[in-house]
Order: structure tokens, then C-alpha cells, then sequence
């Protein structure tokens, strides 16, 4: 039996993009209680969605070699990747997607995953203007994107505002717009399914919303609506066992997507605050032993020497339950909360010490460069030929997904067939000890990797786990 999996939404969308429908306050919401309220429709908010979803069209040039056998290792043991002349074709690859327009110069916000590696972007109203996009920033780790257009001839464009994604409750009426699998602008409705979903494994800032809106593949970049016409999530992926809709559909919160727009326009790429602090999710087996009501919160287990977490007075031990008032279940929520957040902001951190709740103010910052990352290449003889080494900082942590507070030597590549490849070395090892040296910094493990030895013996931490290795001898 084919089990479930999660399809990034890959293929032509359409995103809704109308003006808040409503002023003033919002009014509680209620359950239909007429046969008048039963028979409302979403059609006034779907035609006033509709003049502003936009097409993405992207190409790309693809070279590859004229022959299967060109790909054989006996053939590139020869000719590397310097193919010789006619060898090589090139090939037109296109892809389809959608965005939503965010202002009136043109910003227009889609998935990273619709723009990667383009060549050329082409975005395409609903009444026929094309427009060449440029792309502003790409953030890979939220899977968001920012293309701008120019509406340079003096032309209007519809826009779409965004609402409070941390405003929604589970049970409120959402509707979703988008072309699944090519067959033309389609809306669907459902409700929010649920809040804060971060064991989604489709990006690394996971806290999504859950909806059942018939959401598939044609609906990547796509707009998740409240029923104010504000967007309020992007949809970007589908639970299902064969690629069509389950009911089961994710969208990433405006929330999330406010803090990657403003980041990405104003430096051309995503700078993440920093709190110095790392932690594990309150077992219920750690509530008991730690007197907590229930299992909530994140239990700090590593705080960075001199960073926004240490001089606010957190230590390793403090189970933080709230950032800025809002619950975190486990350290997902938690670096989404702060991804919220941009560096210079003061978050307010609720945490539990000894049975009682503290507050704290913490100055979050941008991830620091130190020490100097030193990226390495290795070669000689030894067991790391053919890697590249670097020193670990946090913001380097920052870019390949580690804790914030690791420090060390860490293994940033690994060149295919090389030393380290066959030594099966991986990406994200930190080196703890070469011939029972302790390594802290590159230039050391440069030093002890150049010197001659008969037998290897090298230590490594790997996703928390202390390996060992012997080479020789």
C-alpha cells in the first residue's frame, strides 16, 4: 500500500487578490441560522478576487549531454564535466505557477519553488497584460519569493491585502483560488482545519495553516482568503497518497510571509533574528519530572555565551511557553515565532524556572559572523581529502539549517568520489577530534590533517550523535 506523502504544489495557480470587503471592527462569527443565511454566496468575493490573480511563466535553459552514454562514469573518468564539442544539446524547460500582487508597483509574492533556477519570468494577468518579472529575493527555507513588475505605461494594478494570519481560529470559513492541474481557474472553500501545523516537513519554518479547501497540484503560490478578501495564507503543499486532493492542504501564514517580503525588499535576501538559544519540546515524561500543568513550551538546552538570550537572563534549563503572547509547542513554533520577528525587535519571551512564570524582554539580532567562517577546501592525504570545512558561527548555522548555538568545525560539502565521499562524511558533521585531538577551529584541523599518519582516527557529532571512525592501522 502507497503511503501518504507531501507533494509541493509545482503546477499553474491562481492567487486572489481583492481589497478587504469590510471596515471597522470584525464582528463575531456565526453559525447560520436561516434559510436566507444558508443560501449566501462567495460570488461577490470571488469577482472581486479575480482582475487581480496572476499566471507566473517561467524558462529555463537546460544543458545536457546528446548522449545517454556521455553520462557513464567510464566516459566522464575522461572527459569530466568538459564534454567535448556536439556533445552537448540545450533544451527549453518550462514551468508554471501563480502569485499574488501585494502593492500598486508591482510586488507580487509566489513560492520559491515556482521561480527556482529561471531563466526568464513572465507574469500574465487575468485580462491578458503581460508583464517581464524580475525576481527581487528568493527564500528557499520558507519557500517564498518576490518578483516585482513595472507598471511603467501609467497602468493600475489590483492588489491584494494581506490580513492577520494569527487572527484565524479553527473552524473560520476560507477559500482558495487556484488552476489545478491546468484545468483552469478554479475556487474551492473549506474551512481553517487547524493552526500551527510545524511536523510538516516542506520547508524549515514550519508552523502552517491546515485547510480542508480542495487544494492540488496547479495550486502552488496560490491565495488562501478570509472571508474579508484579505489574503491570509500561500498555499503551498497537499497530504495525499496519489498527488490529488485529501482534503488535507497547507498554506504558509501571512504572518511568516509580511517579515520575508519586507526582508527581501530591503536587502535583496532574508536576515533572520537570532536569539542565541537552542531547545527541545516538553515531553509529557518532562512536564512530570518538572512540575509543569502540562506538556507546553521548549526546554533551552544550549544558550550562546554573550548573545540576546544570555544578557535578557535566560539559562539551559527555562522551558519557554510564549513569544509575543503566543503559545509555542516545541522549537519549530518557536523559530517560526521568531522568524516573525525581524532583527532589532524586542520579543517578549514567557518562560517557566523553578515552578513560576517569568517574563523577559529579548533584543533579537542578526545571526553574527564569528569567528571568521574559514571555508576550507581539503586535500593531501587524509580522511577529509575532498571536503570543505569551515568554522561553525551562527550565521552560518543560520543558512544551513543547524542549531544556533553549535560551534566548531563543520563539514559544508562533500566532492563526489573523493576521499570523504567513500569515508561517507556528510554535510552538517561537526568534527570533534582528529587522532584524539580536539579540534575547535580550521586552521587546527589543518594543521592535524597535514600531518603524515598511518591510522586515522577521527570523531564526529552528527545530528546530535558522537561517531568514531578509524582509517588504517
Amino acid at each position: 500500500m502507497r503511503m501518504p506523502r507531501f507533494f509541493v504544489l509545482s503546477l499553474l495557480a491562481m492567487a486572489a487578490v481583492v481589497p478587504p470587503m469590510t471596515a471597522g471592527s470584525a464582528q463575531a462569527q456565526q453559525v447560520p441560522s436561516s434559510r436566507e443565511q444558508i443560501s449566501l454566496s462567495f460570488s461577490p468575493l470571488v469577482k472581486s478576487a479575480a482582475p487581480a490573480v496572476v499566471n507566473i511563466y517561467t524558462k529555463r535553459v537546460v544543458r545536457a549531454a546528446a548522449s545517454p552514454l556521455l553520462n557513464d562514469p567510464f566516459f566522464r573518468r575522461f572527459f569530466g564535466d568538459a564534454l567535448p564539442p556536439g556533445a552537448v544539446k540545450e533544451k527549453i524547460q518550462r514551468s508554471l505557477g501563480s502569485g499574488v500582487i501585494l502593492s500598486p508597483d508591482g510586488t507580487v509574492v509566489t513560492n520559491h519553488h515556482v521561480i527556482k533556477d529561471a531563466d526568464e519570468v513572465t507574469v500574465v494577468l487575468s485580462d491578458r497584460r503581460e508583464f517581464e518579472a524580475h525576481i527581487v529575493g528568493s527564500d528557499e527555507r520558507t519557500d517564498l519569493a518576490v518578483l516585482k513588475i513595472d507598471p511603467s505605461r501609467g497602468e493600475s494594478l489590483p492588489v491584494l491585502s494581506m490580513g492577520d494570519s494569527d487572527a484565524l481560529e479553527v473552524g473560520d470559513l476560507v477559500i482558495a483560488i487556484g488552476n489545478p492541474f491546468g484545468v483552469g481557474q478554479t475556487v474551492t472553500s473549506g474551512i481553517v482545519s487547524a493552526l500551527a501545523r510545524t511536523n510538516v516537513g516542506i520547508s524549515d519554518y514550519r508552523s502552517f495553516i491546515q485547510t480542508d479547501a480542495a487544494i492540488n497540484p496547479g495550486n502552488s503560490g496560490g491565495a488562501l482568503v478570509d472571508m474579508s478578501g484579505r489574503l491570509i495564507g500561500i498555499n503551498s503543499a497537499i497530504y495525499s497518497k496519489d498527488g490529488g486532493s485529501n482534503g488535507i492542504g497547507f498554506a504558509i501564514p501571512t504572518s511568516l510571509v509580511k517579515t520575508v517580503i519586507a526582508s527581501i525588499t530591503q536587502s535583496g535576501k532574508v536576515v533572520r533574528p537570532w536569539l542565541g538559544a537552542s531547545g527541545q519540546a516538553v515531553t509529557s515524561e518532562l512536564a512530570q519530572a518538572m512540575s509543569l500543568p502540562r506538556p507546553i513550551g521548549v526546554l533551552l538546552n544550549g544558550i550562546a555565551k554573550g548573545g540576546p538570550a544570555d544578557r535578557a537572563g535566560l539559562r539551559v534549563g527555562d522551558v519557554v511557553t510564549h513569544i509575543q503572547g503566543r503559545e509555542v509547542d516545541d522549537a519549530e513554533a518557536m523559530r517560526f515565532r521568531l522568524a516573525t520577528l525581524a532583527p532589532g525587535a524586542e520579543a517578549q519571551v514567557t518562560y517557566m524556572r523553578d515552578g513560576a512564570e517569568h517574563t523577559a524582554l529579548v533584543r533579537l539580532i542578526a545571526p553574527p559572523e564569528t569567528p571568521p567562517r574559514e571555508v576550507t577546501d581539503i586535500g593531501g592525504s587524509n580522511p577529509f581529502t575532498g571536503a570543505t570545512l569551515a568554522n561553525l558561527n551562527p550565521a552560518l548555522a543560520e543558512e544551513v539549517g543547524m542549531a544556533s548555538v553549535s560551534t566548531g568545525v563543520v563539514v559544508l560539502r562533500i566532492k563526489r568520489g573523493s576521499v570523504a565521499h567513500r569515508l561517507q562524511f556528510q554535510p552538517g558533521d561537526i568534527i570533534l577530534r582528529i587522532n584524539d585531538q580536539t579540534v575547535s577551529t580550521v586552521a587546527e584541523a589543518k594543521a592535524l590533517l597535514a600531518a603524515r599518519a598511518d591510522t586515522w582516527r577521527v570523531t564526529i557529532n552528527r545530528d546530535g550523535q558522537t561517531l568514531s571512525l578509524q582509517v588504517g592501522g
